[in-house]
């Protein structure tokens, strides 16, 4: 983990346009700068504090007012509006800028809530081995999300030479990948590396996405150019790593790109994703457009063109259960989010009317 606590930097020295500031934010903050505000990056985030990156060098911070009170904290990625009372004092979080993007997904167990992965990202690699990790079902997971947020996914296998037959696995992955460039890689030996320096355009910021022992960060590494960030072994027996990178990060490439890396998901639940869901499984979105009724479930319904490209061999039917498992899904985290809703504008409506007593009560006292 670095730290960039008591780390001077010589002031008005960052050009933040290296980072991704553009025309977009600068829009949001013209008002906030007249207040005295700043504009600072997310780069990294760990128990409550932020270290952002700003024109006067690296710093941390913490919200303060309203996102204090809600309890709302700047994911990495973010731009954010900075004050600062005195050079005495630190700097405060004052509000969080509007995002082109941001990777959501539902947090690990049973409570309905979000978690942000990342924000403002360009591009998602998403990483997946050719060894046991290799997992097509798990890679449309990662597509709806990834197109959900707003970001560009490119699918990257990694570990090309633990492979055999690179070439199957990479038409495996275009069969579900469809329109999104699907690259094999070996960070280990730099093969097929090359061909990602055209997403890492200065100012521009690439997120790793993947499951533990996928090679993210032997990757992020290679990317680097040092190893900045640690790497662990992959247990011989399923294949899996254990999270070698404990907290996401944002760090810029020699290039001028930007690399937000991410800890391993081994569970990965859809937040949102309906129009990603579209995006993925195109292919049967089209073919349910011929159905004899709209709502067709593809299930016992008559004249259903799902069913026949099934049966002449044109649809897999694991990819046709795939989109049905996670149509479901999706179904019912909706719910789970009205759910959630009412029962917060229910607490809402019965603290206004709590407070309303207490004011009636404490007026009939005087």
């Amino acid at each position: 983990m670095r730290d960039f606590k008591n780390r001077t930097t010589p002031p008005h020295c960052v050009d933040l346009k290296e980072y991704g500031w553009d025309d977009f934010f600068e829009a949001q903050f013209a008002t906030l700068r007249r207040d005295g505000c700043f504009p600072a990056r997310v780069i990294a985030a760990d128990r409550g504090r932020s270290q952002l990156i700003a024109e006067t060098g690296r710093l941390e911070a913490k919200p303060r007012g309203r996102l204090a009170h809600q309890g709302e904290t700047a994911a990495v990625g973010d731009w954010v509006a900075l004050s600062q009372a005195s050079a005495q004092t630190d700097p405060a979080i004052e509000s969080i800028l509007a995002r082109k993007s941001c990777f959501t997904r539902q947090a690990a167990g049973s409570r309905s809530r979000e978690q942000i992965v990342g924000a403002n990202i360009d591009i998602v690699f998403l990483v997946m081995s050719m060894d046991r990790d290799f997992n097509l079902r798990r890679l449309e997971r990662y597509l709806i999300l990834s197109w959900e947020s707003g970001a560009r996914p490119v699918v990257l296998l990694s570990k090309s030479d633990l492979c055999s037959d690179a070439a199957s696995a990479v038409t495996d992955a275009e069969s579900v990948a469809l329109g999104v460039p699907v690259h094999p890689i070996s960070s280990l030996r730099g093969d097929g590396l090359e061909a990602l320096n055209h997403y890492l355009s200065p100012g521009s910021t690439v997120a790793l996405l993947g499951s533990s022992g996928a090679g993210k960060t032997t990757l992020a590494n290679a990317l680097l150019g040092s190893d900045l960030l640690t790497t662990g072994a992959v247990r011989a027996r399923d294949g899996r790593g254990r999270h070698t990178t404990v907290r996401r990060q944002l760090e810029k490439l020699p290039g001028g790109g930007l690399l937000l890396d991410t800890p391993g998901m081994r569970e990965l639940q859809l937040w949102e994703g309906a129009e990603g869901l579209k995006d993925v499984f195109e292919d049967i979105e089209q073919l349910a457009a011929s159905c004899r009724f709209a709502d067709c479930r593809h299930e016992a319904e008559p004249e259903c063109a799902v069913k026949k490209a099934l049966a002449d061999g044109r649809l897999d039917p694991l990819r046709l259960r795939s989109f049905q498992n996670l149509q479901r899904e999706l179904e019912r985290q909706s719910a789970r989010h009205r759910k959630g809703f009412e029962l917060a504008e229910r607490k809402r409506k019965e603290k206004i009317i709590h407070k309303e007593n207490r004011r009636i009560i404490r007026s009939k006292r005087r």
